[in-house]
């Protein structure tokens, strides 16, 4: 088991604060929490206001502008007497208009300034970290499933995944110091959803589809709506311990692309960032390190864990969470499958074989 593992669970909590409250996962999560009526006061946290339509989602959750790097958060948490404690607002790309220098500042520096807080504030009895699956990389040497206990194969070359391993060390750190309090990370496969334009979901949206000549990566996502009932369940009742959480099953990149009706494109890997922006266009060009390399060789994650100790079961299937984003986003099948159908019957028919003899 990991630092920090423990399968005592605790008591609702009474004060929850969540940062990042002005993107998808902190302000949906924020606006789950405020409907529940067992907690007494949910405060949401970020630098930047959140939209007036997720504004009015939160409810009674009342919202602060605050900089995790600034002493203000330190004065919310004391003040209002927080016990429990949210970090999602880890950045996965650089600000606009931003550097890489920035986006650490704002990660790394920020995470180490809100556990230094969590650890000197007396009534934190819970810090639940929104982390990723990116911090076990991805590689042709990887396992089929990464357990919690497994690191990446070989150091991984983004910045984002580089800063999620650090943050959980040093939350990990702040839990040693501090055995009181109950540490829960949540490793979430990338998502995907109908109100979620991530990346992979753009991935498979454009018309034509560059992939690696020779590779075909393996897909474990998650649903938008399942990370976000599995950081609720983290946050109101469960146990500390570190999780991976994905939906079951594996999607095979070709099988993904065909499923979407888009056109797969294999090509040599040096040539895959270059002449992939051409058939894709600027997306290609907006691609993380970790994320070219997702779409290279996939991960897969073992999440036993999940089920037994934190109690979770995806309501989505890694298959039906692609499903669901592409009927959402009305995507329009380029090879319809009865061209599919066609095309199949015609080989059979030059082969000599009837379509029931195979």
């Amino acid at each position: 088991m990991s630092d920090g593992d423990s399968t005592t669970r605790t008591a609702v909590p009474r004060v929850v604060l969540v940062t990042g409250a002005s993107r998808f996962l902190g302000g949906y999560l924020v606006t789950r929490l405020a409907q529940n009526p067992d907690i007494e006061r949910v405060i949401a946290v970020d630098a930047v206001s959140p939209s007036k339509d997720m504004l009015r989602r939160m409810g009674r959750a009342e919202f602060v502008r605050a900089d995790i790097r600034n002493p203000l958060i330190g004065k919310v948490i004391r003040n209002a007497e927080v016990d429990t404690v949210v970090h999602a607002s880890t950045l996965a790309r650089p600000p606009k208009s931003g550097s890489r220098a920035a986006m650490k500042d704002m990660n790394v520096i920020g995470a180490m300034q809100l556990f230094a807080v969590c650890q000197k504030a007396p009534t934190v009895r819970k810090v639940v970290l929104r982390s990723a699956s990116v911090v076990y990389g991805c590689s042709a040497k990887d396992p089929a499933k990464f357990t919690e206990e497994m690191s990446a194969r070989r150091r991984p070359a983004g910045a984002y995944a580089r800063d999620c391993i650090e943050i959980e060390g040093y939350l990990r750190g702040m839990g040693r110091r501090r055995p009181d309090i109950g540490v829960s990370i949540l490793r979430l496969a990338p998502l995907v959803g109908p109100r979620l334009n991530a990346t992979v979901a753009q991935y498979l949206t454009s018309p034509v589809v560059p992939t690696i000549l020779g590779r075909d990566a393996r897909l474990q996502v998650l649903h938008e709506e399942d990370a976000l009932a599995a950081l609720e369940r983290a946050t109101v009742s469960g146990p500390a311990g570190t999780f991976n959480v994905a939906g079951d099953g594996v999607v095979m990149m070709s099988q993904a692309i065909r499923r979407a009706g888009r056109i797969e494109v294999p090509m040599p890997f040096g040539l895959f960032r270059n002449l992939g922006r051409a058939l894709m266009g600027p997306v290609m060009r907006s691609y993380t390190t970790e994320q070219l390399e997702y779409f290279h060789f996939g991960c897969g994650l073992d999440t036993t864990r999940m089920r037994s100790e934190l109690s979770f079961e995806p309501r989505w299937t890694s298959m039906q969470a692609l499903d669901d984003f592409a009927r959402a986003a009305g995507v329009k099948a380029i090879i319809k499958n009865e061209w599919v159908d066609a095309a199949e019957n015609a080989l059979l028919a030059l082969t000599g074989t009837a379509k029931g003899e195979r």
